[in-house]
Order: structure tokens, then sequence, then C-alpha cells
């Protein structure tokens, strides 16, 4: 995108991408300039430093820190950064992402991180939006659109349902 990104996605490890696609991509729909990459709070902590200290300076408006275990980078990010930072939790395999949940919410007074539910990406992407919105018209239009959207959905799927029945509704649509 040619205009300075403004919002910065990163995660701890290639094996995350999976999950952040969700932001990635609903970013991308909305036509939101992004950079994405990987650090690592352990194995990069020098590459972490300097993005979390670099970003005000680059035009950042947002961080979304995706992770999963100990889950530190989204807090440590915070810990150096003014930008809001919102972290979503990745689902591991041996606690299925609470640990991730607790690492990331369980942040001391002072270093607030918006805690997104286990694999929440997408509502990164929108909460991401939303704070955009608070100083740019255009991110606010676009944010009540999307939520307009949804609305329109759900009446669509009530009136489908009203239409044809529930039996059908689920054959159909819920492959039941």
């Amino acid at each position: 995108m040619s205009e300075k990104a403004k919002v910065l996605v990163v995660y701890g490890s290639d094996s995350d991408l999976p999950v952040m696609k969700d932001a990635l991509d609903f970013l991308t729909e909305m036509e939101i300039s992004f950079n994405t990459t990987i650090v690592s709070a352990h194995r990069t902590p020098k590459k972490l430093f300097s993005f979390a200290t670099d970003a005000v300076k680059n035009g950042y408006k947002v961080i979304i820190a995706g992770a999963g275990g100990s889950a530190h980078l989204p807090g440590m990010i915070a810990s150096i950064t003014p930008l809001p930072v919102i972290g979503v939790p990745i689902k591991t395999s041996t606690l299925s992402g609470v640990d991730s949940l607790h690492s990331i919410v369980q942040m001391p007074p002072g270093i607030p991180v918006a805690t997104m539910a286990i694999n929440g990406a997408k509502n990164a992407g929108i909460l991401a939006m939303s704070i955009l919105g608070t100083a740019d018209k255009k991110y606010l239009t676009k944010v009540q659109s999307y939520k307009k959207s949804l609305e329109e959905t759900v009446e669509n799927k009530c009136a489908e349902l009203k239409e044809i029945g529930y039996a059908d509704y689920i054959k159909k649509n819920l492959k039941g």
C-alpha cells in the first residue's frame, strides 16, 4: 500500500501466521495500511525493542501482537511503546491457548494490553480499525458500515429462516 502503514501486526513465530491471517485479511479488506513481520520476545529481543521503540516514529497508530505459550510479545511491546497494543492469544497444543490468554491479559498496572479471545485475530483487526476511527473519520465510517453489514446479515438469515423453516434452513445452511 502506498500510504504509510498505520498498523503493525507482529507474531512470535511463523506458526502463528495462520491465526493472524484473519487480522491481515480484515485490514486488507478494509483498505487499512499495515506492515507485518515475525518478532519473538524470547529469540529476537533486540528486534522487539527496536520495533516497539521506533513504532511512533515510523507512523504506526496501533500494534497487533499475536503470541502463544508464554506469550510475552504483546506485553513486552506495550511496556516499551506508548501506542495501543492489541494482544491475540494463540491456541497452543498443551493448554489450548489458556496459557497464552493468561500471559497476555494479566498485565501489571500501567502496561495495558487490549486482549482478544484465543485465536481472535479478526477482532484485533476490527478493534484496530475502531481505534483509528477515533482520529480519522474515514475509518469511523468503515466501522459503522462494517457493523451495519453484520446487522443486515443477521436480518437476512432471520428472514430466510422464517421463509423456509428451521429444518430446511439447517439442511441448506448448517449442514445438519
